[in-house]
């Protein structure tokens, strides 16, 4: 693309959310509070909690360089193990040991009505899906593509009667489409979880989901499935018998805003018969499909920034999508921050190819065949046998993976173009490898050391923790951003005691006009 050997095009940008759970020595999860000396999980933009009190969030501000968003969450894990006491950070997908559901506590936002709203969220989350499933930890990797790209494309497309925030959205949602196509790529070459402790499964032990799933060792409480790549990504994790339903397949903004508008207003019999509130309890925010737009889970998601008085398809709807929010992505427990440079090179190529290879709407029958082929994946991505269903073929994985790498070459040597290096084709070359090779994916690495290792799967992870926590306490941050972060403890504290000051109505009558506001349309200007 000339404007890009011509230096006219700018770089992505790119920001990673990365969580963690905290565990103690022996590998179970804590439940102590969010440490205070982190600052506040409501208004702190960096240091947060996901569901539970004992699973942490870091978010990186958004950066053009890979390496720069790497060095700042990783001096937010050097900051953070300077205030965690006996306790360190699980560097798995699949969580430590369980006690059982009220093992995994709440996270607790405060007592402004935005910090209720967030706890009583959760709490909704607990008597639909279970708290288990909410102990399972990721990678969500941010990305938007250069603003000077989208007139440049809309230009040689032949497409300048459309609005540009029109256009942009409208490919973005067909980047959505050829990702959803091809997301089990990414399972397999980075999934890392095809292991589980027992205690996942409750005090009853193993249950009918896990009929897959075969013991390590006789008498071993590590369970583990021999070709799977992301049991994070299987119906043992983030997947919902009621959502499926929904039928969103990405064709368009607007569907994909009524499809979520129509579940956050529309009653569940089962969730009715739970109970919203009784007596001032409550159980949950509302017995809709959804409670909120959030609670829908997807492999990816488009997004904007919203206003304080918008929801996020609000702000879709209104300003066009802004960014894609990648989030299949298993945590590497070789890697201290679980993901790096490579991995990221190489899904910011993946991304660009699916915008600029053909993506036509996906019809229902489709949608079916491309669940099938992410479940095959994720249950036996290594399996070589394995065939996925492309159109009217049955093709082998690493057949149809090729074919894939082969496309994305001219995408990796543009973006390279732009940013005047190679990595981008290296890193795809490095990792192409992985195809006809599977034992050197993550996943069967994870199940190579565990042999080597020679005990649990909890005990490996416990190990690697302490390794990784120990390298973070004995390396020296920058000293700029020690700076900064001790600065964000105060302002975050006092930002939510003045939130909690301001508030003005009951939690009651705070829901209710969320929910009357919620329910606008907020069309463009």
């Amino acid at each position: 693309m000339t404007p890009a050997r011509n230096g006219l095009l700018g770089r992505l940008r790119r920001g990673i959310e990365k969580e963690g759970l905290r565990v103690d020595g022996d590998s179970r999860i804590v439940s102590t509070p969010h440490p205070h000396t982190l600052g506040s999980k409501l208004t702190h933009p960096h240091i947060t909690t996901d569901y539970s009190e004992s699973l942490l969030e870091y978010i990186t501000p958004v950066y053009c360089r890979p390496a720069d968003a790497l060095g700042f969450l990783d001096d937010l894990l050097r900051f953070s193990y300077r205030h965690l006491d006996g306790e360190w950070v699980w560097p798995a997908s699949m969580p430590s040991r369980l006690d059982g559901n009220e093992s995994i506590p709440i996270a607790d936002y405060g007592d402004s009505n935005v910090g209720t709203m967030k706890r009583v969220y959760r709490q909704g989350l607990d008597v639909r899906y279970g708290r288990i499933m909410q102990s399972i930890a990721g990678i969500h990797y941010n990305v938007s593509l250069p603003e000077d790209m989208w007139p440049l494309l809309q230009s040689l497309e032949g497409r300048e009667g459309e609005s540009l925030k029109s256009y942009r959205s409208a490919r973005y949602f067909d980047l959505i489409r050829n990702f959803r196509r091809n997301s089990w790529l990414l399972l397999y070459l980075f999934g890392a979880s095809p292991t589980v402790d027992r205690s996942f499964f409750g005090d009853k032990g193993p249950d009918e989901r896990s009929d897959k799933l075969e013991r390590w060792a006789p008498g071993s409480d590590t369970l583990y499935a021999p070709y799977a790549t992301s049991l994070r990504m299987s119906d043992l994790g983030y997947q919902n018998k009621v959502q499926s339903q929904l039928k969103i397949c990405f064709n368009s903004l607007s569907n994909y805003v009524g499809t979520l508008r129509h579940a956050i207003s529309t009653e569940w019999p089962d969730y009715r018969r739970i109970g919203v509130e009784n007596d001032g309890e409550w159980r949950q925010l509302s017995a809709n499909i959804l409670q909120i737009e959030n609670e829908y889970y997807s492999d990816i998601r488009p997004k904007r920034v919203a206003r304080h008085d918008e929801t996020p398809t609000q702000a879709l709807e209104a300003r066009g999508v802004e960014y894609i929010e990648v989030r299949c992505l298993d945590l590497n427990p070789f890697l201290p921050l679980g993901i790096d440079e490579p991995q990221m090179r190489f899904i910011d190529t993946f991304l660009l190819w699916c915008l600029l290879s053909e993506s036509p709407w996906i019809p229902d029958e489709e949608c079916d065949r491309l669940d099938d082929n992410r479940r095959l994946v994720v249950e036996r991505g290594r399996d070589p046998a394995l065939k996925l269903q492309v159109g009217d073929r049955q093709v082998p994985l690493a057949e149809r993976g090729h074919e894939i790498i082969d496309g994305m070459r001219d995408v990796a040597t543009l973006l390279d173009t732009i940013e005047g290096d190679t990595l981008h084709v290296a890193a795809i070359e490095s990792l192409a490898k992985r195809l006809d090779d599977p034992e050197t994916t993550p996943s069967a690495q994870v199940l190579r050391a565990l042999e080597a290792h020679g005990g649990e799967w909890t005990e490996w992870v416990a190990d690697l923790a302490k390794a990784q926590g120990e390298r973070f306490r004995d390396t020296a941050m920058d000293s700029a951003r020690e700076t900064l972060f001790d600065e964000l403890v105060e302002t975050s504290h006092r930002q939510q005691r003045d939130i909690e000051a301001e508030d003005q109505t009951d939690f009651a009558q705070f829901l209710r006009d969320y929910f009357a506001r919620a329910r606008e349309p907020r069309p463009a200007a």
